[in-house]
């Protein structure tokens, strides 16, 4: 699979902020004709195999002290943002595994991507492609700047990481908004990977790979794109 530099988003630019440039990438899927059918005992397995890889690794540690979430607690460091106080939502993950509580299921197309994101220890951002408008920036919270959360939470992004269209912020690597969140209706999706820039060259392409070919094989998605931004 070959990766470029730029992303092409429904004729418009996903972009990077020059102020993230240099401590973010992003890898950037786009897929359509996601299908929402339940998963079968096969993906179970994936996800009993994963859990295991990490238990084994983690060895009775706490998931902050597991190799692979340093960097990513780093990137939140990076952006002034405390990752004991808004945990990437890839630690997350792997503390409810490590803790016992397997992953959380909420979505075919969801789990899948949840399984990745555990996998390779990388946020990841999952979004109804047809709520997206406009043109997308990664970029940093403005003042005020808030979004209902998918729990219906209210999520302040104010000086944090978040990627933001024309109607204002939508995602963030800890918590995604309510705006753009995939349901059973939803046929086009857009992956978005938040991946320190010093771990790009080696885990981005692979989680991206991952992700492509597990929605493809379990959701039955067409991949349309696939860039990584840096």
């Amino acid at each position: 699979m070959s990766f470029g530099r730029d992303a092409a988003f429904g004729g418009a630019d996903l972009a990077v902020d020059e102020a993230l440039r240099g401590v973010l990438a992003l890898g950037v899927l786009e897929a359509s004709d996601v299908a929402h059918d339940v998963l079968p005992p096969a993906f179970d397995d994936e996800v009993a195999q994963v859990t295991a890889r990490w238990n084994a690794l983690a060895q009775g540690r706490p998931a902050a002290d597991v190799p692979g979430v340093a960097e990513v607690r780093a990137l939140f460091h990076a952006l002034d943002v405390d990752p004991t106080k808004l945990r990437p939502s890839s630690e997350a993950l792997l503390r409810r595994v490590l803790q016992g509580r397997g992953l959380p299921r909420v979505d075919p197309v969801v789990d899948v991507c949840n399984l990745c994101s555990l996998e390779h220890q990388l946020p990841l951002g999952l979004y109804d492609r047809a709520q997206v408008r406009g043109a997308a920036r990664a970029r940093l919270g403005r003042a005020g700047e808030a979004y209902q959360g998918i729990r219906k939470e209210h999520v302040n992004v104010d000086g944090r990481l978040v990627l933001a269209d024309d109607h204002g912020p939508f995602g963030a690597p800890t918590a995604d908004s309510l705006r753009t969140s995939v349901t059973p209706a939803t046929t086009q999706v857009l992956a978005v990977v938040y991946c320190p820039n010093e771990r790009a060259d080696a885990d981005l392409s692979m989680a991206l790979e991952s992700i492509a070919e597990r929605l493809t094989r379990w959701c039955g998605a067409r991949v349309l794109a696939v860039r990584v931004l840096r």
